[in-house]
This record gives structure tokens, C-alpha cells and sequence, in this order.
């Protein structure tokens, strides 16, 4: 199974998320609702993939992205702000505007575990 890092603040979103990743046969091995347990979490957790939430209470969640690049560990946002609201730092990283739709967007993180994106170079 592949296990996927949450990061989102609101509940609702993160519940809904978790019951359709867990129906498509992903388990959520963690879920971050703010900036320092989210860091945390891509700190410590194992897990093959992550979904990022742009914003976290208004902080915003590049911190934990940075993390989980240095970590080689995939990932993709989520924003309601589509590819516009992200610094061209991120540009080039999959981004899904909420709402989203569940079945691209298992698509893209399956592709993101079977061939990561900007993940640093051995």
C-alpha cells in the first residue's frame, strides 16, 4: 500500500480526503493541521508520497515541502488559488485546485511514487 503524508488544516477537507484515498487502497500514515506538526511529521514519518495543502492557517506550507524535497519524498499541492498562487520556486510541481477531483488526483501520486519530481540528485 502507499503511504501518503495529509497536510491540511481544515477538517472536513482532510476527513473526506482520507476516506477517498483509504477507498482507492492508499493509507494515510500521517496528517499535519498546521505547520509545525506537519514539519514534524515530514521530518520523522515513512511514507511514499504527501499532499500539501498551500495554506495552513495562513502560513503557508513550503517549509514542510522543503523537507520532503531534501528527504526525497514526493509530493503535490493543493491550494484553492490553482498553479497561480505558487512561488516560481514550486513551479513545475503538481498542483490541484480545490474542490479537486479524487481520481486524478490518485493518479498523480501514484505517478509521483513510481517517478518522483524534483527529487535531489544521488
Amino acid at each position: 500500500m502507499t503511504r501518503v503524508l495529509v497536510v491540511e488544516d481544515e477538517a472536513l477537507i482532510a476527513m473526506l480526503l482520507e476516506e477517498m484515498l483509504a477507498d482507492r487502497g492508499y493509507t494515510v500514515a500521517g496528517h499535519g493541521t498546521n505547520l509545525t506538526d506537519a514539519s514534524e511529521l515530514a521530518r520523522t514519518l515513512d511514507v511514499d508520497v504527501a499532499i500539501l495543502d498551500v495554506s495552513l492557517a495562513g502560513e503557508e506550507v513550503f517549509p514542510v515541502a522543503t523537507i520532503l524535497r531534501e528527504r526525497g519524498i514526493p509530493f503535490l499541492f493543493t491550494t484553492g488559488y490553482g498553479a497561480a498562487g505558487l512561488p516560481p520556486a514550486w513551479s513545475g510541481r503538481p498542483v490541484f485546485t480545490k474542490p479537486y477531483d479524487i481520481e486524478p488526483l490518485t493518479e498523480c501520486l501514484q505517478q509521483l511514487v513510481q517517478h518522483p519530481v524534483g527529487v535531489p540528485d544521488s
